[in-house]
C-alpha cells in the first residue's frame, strides 16, 4: 500500500477537499460511534497519525487521507464519531452532512464488537440515506476476551450489506476491508440494504410526500428522498434547513406543506401524535437493532464486564473519585518536576557550547557586532531557553497524560466532574474540553464542538483558559520550585513543589465552575442540558505508540510553535531592551509605566510587561522577564533552576512575588492561538474580547487580594 495523507477542516465542501477528491478514483467515508477504533483504522490505512484516544469526542472535524490499493487512489475521510444522524451537536452535524451531501462512493460504519446493539442504530439510520454501506465489526479481540461471539455471516444477511470483521491494531486484518471497499466502489458487489419498515401510517405518509420531494431534488441526490420525507414528517427544522442549503431547494412550498398536513390528518385518525413521530421512528430503529443483535451475538460469559464495573465502583465513586483524580494528577506533576531538572541542565550546557561555536563563526565571518548580539543574545538565547526549559517537562508530562487517556481514565475524570458542571448550569461535556485544555487551550476551544447547546459551548470556550496549558506548566513548575520548594530539602522539596502546582490547577478548576455559574445566571442565562457520557472499557495502553505519538504529535508540535514565536519575539525584546531614549531602554519605559499598577498586584512592571509581550505564546514569558532584568538586555547562561532563581531574587522577587506570578500565570488572557480559535469557533469579536478580559480581571483581582492579605499579616 502506497500511502500519502492530507488533512481538512470541518467544512465538507471546502475547496481543498474537493480538489483532492477529483484527483482520487474513489471517496470512502469512515463513520461510527465514538471510541470504536474508527480513527485507528483510518490511521492504519492512510499512514496518518491523527491523535486518537480511549474516550469519546476526540475527532471534531473531518480528516482526510489517501490510500493506494490495487493501483487505485482512495480518498478516505474520517468523520467525527456520532451516535445518531438526528444531529444536535456540531460534531454530529459534520458527520451527517458529509454522509448525506459529500457523496462518498462508500460509507464504512465501524461497530464495536462488544456492544453491537447500540452501534446498529447508526447503521440503520445511514441506510436511509445511502445504500453503499460497508459494516466493519471492529475490536474482535476484545470481544473474544469477553467471550462474545458474533456471527458475521448472519449479520450480513440480516443487514443486506457487506460485513467485515477487523482488529484495528493488527493491520493485516484490514486487507479484507480494503477488498470489500474496492468491490463496493467499483460496483462489483450489488447492495440491497434491509431498511427499517416503520408503522403503516408513517410508511403511507412517506409515500404521500415522495412524489413532491422527488420533483425538486437534484438527480444526484434522489437516493435520499425517503430520508428527506422522514425529516419533513418529524419536522426537524434544523436538518431541513441543512438539506435546503446543501441541495439549493425549498421544502416549504405550498404543495409540500399541503402533503404534510394531509399526513398529519391521517395520523390523528389512528391516534398517532404527530408531535411524537420522531419518537416512533427512533423506537422502531432501537427495536430492530435489538432484534438483530440478539440473533447474531452469543454471550458465553454473562459477567464479561464485571472487572470494569468493580474498578469503576472505586474510581467513579462519590467518596474516592475526586481524591483519586487529584492523586493521579499529583503523581504526574511530581514525576515531571523531579524528572525535568537533569535533562534541562544538560540541554542548557549543550546550547552554551553551541553558542561559543556560533560566536566563533560570526567572528570569523566578520559579522557586525550589532547583528551578532541581535541574533545570539536576542534570538538564539531565547530559543535555547525555550527548548531547554520547555522540552524536558513536556517530554515527560505528555506521555504520562496520554497513558491515562489510552487507559480510558480521562472519561472517568469527566464523569466525576459532571455533577459539578451541572450545578454550574453548564454541560457535563465541558469536563472533557477542560481536560483537552491541559494539553492546549486552543485544542480545548475547538473541542467544545462536542457540546450540543450553543450557550453551553460558548461558556466552555470562555472558561477554557482557566486551566493551565502546556505552555504555562514550565513557568508554574519553575516558580514553585524556586520560591516554595526551596524552603525544604531532598524529596520533600519536590513533593511540596508538586502540591503547590496541583493547588494552582485545583484553583483553576474551581474558578471554571464558579465563573461558569456566574455566566449562566447573567449574560448567558439558561439551564444545563443532559447528555450521555460513554465510559469506554479499560484498555492496555500501547506504550510504544503513546511515546511516539506524544513526542511527535504533541511535544514537538507545541515546541515548534513556541520556537516559531520565540525567535522573532526574542529579536523584538532584545531591541526593546537595547534601544535607548535618553539612556533608558524602551522596555524600561514600558515597565516604568506599568509599575505602579503592577505593584498593586504584588509584582513589578517588568513582569507585567513580559505577560503582555508574551501574548503570542505563554512559553516565552519567563525568558522576557529574565531579559528585562539584565542591563545588556540579553539572557544569561542558564545552568539550572537555581541560576534562574538567583536572577529573580536579585531583582526583588519574594515569596509573595512568586505566589502572585503563579496566580497570574493561571489567570490571564489566553495566548494568541487560543484567541484566534475562539474568534473562529464563536464567530464573534465581542466574545473573543470577553474571553481576553474575563480571566485577566480574575487574575488581577486575586493578585490584589493576595497582596492585601499578605501586607496585613506581615
Amino acid at each position: 500500500m502506497g500511502l500519502t495523507s492530507s488533512s481538512t477542516g470541518s467544512n465538507l465542501l471546502n475547496k481543498e477537499l474537493m480538489n483532492i477528491q477529483k484527483k482520487c478514483d474513489f471517496t470512502v467515508a469512515f463513520a461510527g460511534n465514538p471510541n470504536v477504533g474508527k480513527s485507528t483504522i483510518f490511521n492504519s490505512l492512510t499512514g496518518m497519525h491523527q491523535h486518537t484516544g480511549n474516550w469519546p469526542g476526540k475527532t471534531v472535524s473531518n480528516a482526510s487521507g489517501i490510500c493506494n490499493y490495487n493501483n487505485r487512489d482512495y480518498l478516505l475521510v474520517d468523520i467525527p464519531g456520532t451516535y445518531s444522524l438526528m444531529s444536535n451537536s456540531q460534531e454530529e452535524e459534520i458527520a451527517r452532512d458529509y454522509i448525506c451531501f459529500g457523496k462518498p462512493d462508500a460509507t464504512v460504519i465501524i461497530l464495536d464488537a462488544t456492544c453491537i446493539e447500540r452501534n446498529l442504530n447508526l447503521v440503520f439510520q445511514t441506510m436511509e440515506i445511502t445504500k453503499n454501506i460497508i459494516v466493519c465489526v471492529n475490536l474482535l479481540d476484545e470481544a473474544k476476551k469477553k467471550k462474545i461471539e458474533i456471527n458475521l455471516e448472519k449479520l450480513e444477511t440480516l443487514l443486506g450489506v457487506p460485513v467485515v470483521g477487523t482488529i484495528a491494531r493488527k493491520r493485516r486484518t484490514l486487507k479484507n476491508l480494503l477488498n470489500v471497499i474496492e468491490q463496493v466502489c467499483t460496483k462489483k458487489r450489488h447492495l440491497e440494504p434491509n431498511c427499517i419498515t416503520y408503522l403503516p401510517a408513517i410508511e403511507d405518509a412517506i409515500l404521500l410526500l415522495t412524489g413532491e420531494v422527488n420533483k425538486i431534488t437534484p438527480q444526484d441526490f434522489k437516493y435520499i428522498n425517503r430520508w428527506i420525507c422522514l425529516k419533513l414528517l418529524d419536522d426537524d427544522q434544523k436538518i431541513i434547513q441543512s438539506i435546503e442549503k446543501a441541495l439549493h431547494i425549498s421544502l416549504h412550498s405550498d404543495k409540500i406543506i399541503q402533503k404534510q398536513n394531509d399526513a398529519r390528518k391521517n395520523f390523528t385518525k389512528i391516534d398517532l401524535d404527530s408531535n411524537n413521530i420522531k419518537d416512533d421512528i427512533v423506537s422502531s430503529i432501537m427495536k430492530k437493532s435489538e432484534d438483530v443483535a440478539k440473533q447474531v451475538c452469543t454471550f458465553k460469559n454473562k459477567e464479561y464486564n464485571l472487572r470494569n464495573k468493580k474498578i469503576d465502583k472505586i474510581l467513579t465513586s462519590k467518596k474516592f473519585g475526586i481524591p483519586i483524580m487529584v492523586a493521579f494528577l499529583g503523581i504526574i506533576f511530581w514525576i515531571t518536576i523531579v524528572g525535568a531538572n537533569y535533562p534541562s541542565q544538560l540541554l542548557s550546557s549543550l546550547f552554551n557550547i553551541l553558542q561559543e561555536k556560533l560566536l566563533a563563526l560570526f567572528y570569523f565571518l566578520r559579522v557586525p557586532t550589532f547583528i551578532t548580539e541581535l541574533l545570539i543574545n536576542g534570538m538564539y538565547k531565547t530559543l535555547a531557553w525555550v527548548i531547554s526549559v520547555m522540552l524536558p517537562p513536556m517530554a515527560i508530562f505528555f506521555p504520562l497524560f496520554t497513558l491515562l487517556e489510552d487507559l480510558g481514565y480521562l472519561p472517568r475524570i469527566a464523569f466525576n466532574l459532571d455533577n459539578y458542571f451541572k450545578k454550574a448550569c453548564t454541560s457535563g461535556k465541558q469536563a472533557l474540553t477542560m481536560c483537552m485544555g491541559f494539553g492546549c487551550n486552543a485544542c480545548g476551544v475547538v473541542g467544545t464542538r462536542i457540546i450540543d447547546s450553543p450557550r453551553e459551548r460558548l461558556i466552555a470556550m470562555l472558561t477554557n483558559a482557566f486551566v493551565p496549558c502546556n505552555g504555562r506548566f514550565p513557568l508554574l513548575i519553575t516558580i514553585s520550585t524556586i520560591f516554595i520548594g526551596s524552603y525544604f530539602t531532598g524529596m520533600t522539596s519536590s513533593i511540596v513543589s508538586t502540591l503547590c502546582v496541583l493547588l494552582v490547577i485545583l484553583i483553576g478548576i474551581f474558578l471554571t465552575l464558579i465563573i461558569s455559574k456566574i455566566l449562566s445566571k447573567t449574560v448567558l442565562k439558561g439551564f444545563p442540558s443532559s447528555f450521555i457520557l460513554e465510559l469506554p472499557p479499560y484498555r492496555k495502553p500501547q506504550v510504544g505508540k503513546v511515546l511516539v505519538r506524544s513526542l511527535l504529535d504533541r511535544t514537538l508540535f507545541v515546541l515548534g510553535r513556541a520556537i516559531s514565536v520565540a525567535a522573532p519575539v526574542g529579536i523584538v525584546i532584545w531591541l526593546f531592551a537595547n534601544i535607548t531614549i535618553g539612556n533608558v531602554s524602551i522596555l524600561t519605559y514600558i515597565a516604568n509605566f506599568l509599575d505602579p499598577f503592577a505593584k498593586l498586584m504584588g509584582i513589578d512592571g517588568y513582569i507585567l510587561s513580559a505577560f503582555i509581550l508574551g501574548i503570542p505564546a505563554n512559553e516565552i514569558v519567563l525568558p522576557i522577564i529574565l531579559m528585562s532584568y539584565l542591563a545588556t538586555g540579553s539572557l544569561v547562561d542558564i545552568d539550572n533552576t537555581f541560576a534562574i532563581g538567583e536572577i529573580l531574587k536579585q531583582n526583588g522577587w519574594t515569596l509573595l512575588t512568586g505566589i502572585n506570578v503563579m496566580i497570574f500565570t493561571l489567570l490571564h488572557f489566553p495566548c494568541g492561538t487560543t484567541l484566534i480559535s475562539i474568534k473562529k469557533e464563536s464567530g464573534s469579536l465581542k466574545w473573543t474580547l470577553f474571553a481576553f478580559v474575563l480571566p485577566t480581571i480574575c487574575g488581577i483581582i486575586l493578585c490584589m487580594l493576595t497582596t492585601g492579605v499578605w501586607n496585613l499579616i506581615i
